[in-house]
């Protein structure tokens, strides 16, 4: 490994055949905090959606909590199930779904061989 100055990462030294030397994408990454530039805006649009989603809802998504947040865990939901109203009968769906279901073979699983192809396997 060469360094590559007080404000940069080592990185390993390479050597591509019939053209020397050779730089590489982490010979320029400085280090954490350091020469970044500033962000264009005065907020981080995240940090900004993160506010509103804190002041509108009481809690966040990402991040960590503060005490008076709500845990967004504790709050239940009610589901609902959206039918056509002129469709068919649900039982009716039911039981062609289960016809259909009766009709195919048992299920198959596969997995990736060494080559990328695919091999039939018993199960998941």
């Amino acid at each position: 490994m060469r360094p590559t100055g007080n404000d940069r990462l080592p990185v390993p030294a390479s050597r591509a055949p019939r053209r020397g030397k050779r730089r590489r994408p982490a010979d320029v990454v400085p280090w954490p905090d350091e020469d970044e530039e500033p962000y264009p805006l005065p907020f981080h649009p995240l940090e900004l959606g993160e506010d509103a989603l804190r002041a509108l809802c009481g809690f966040v998504q990402e991040g960590l909590p503060e005490p008076d947040d709500i845990d967004a865990y504790a709050i239940a939901l009610h589901g609902f199930h959206v039918r056509f109203p002129h469709g068919p009968d649900p039982a009716e769906e039911e039981a062609k779904l289960q016809r259909i279901t009766e009709t195919m073979g048992p299920p198959r699983f596969y997995k990736l061989g060494p080559d990328g192809s695919l091999i039939e396997s018993d199960g998941p």
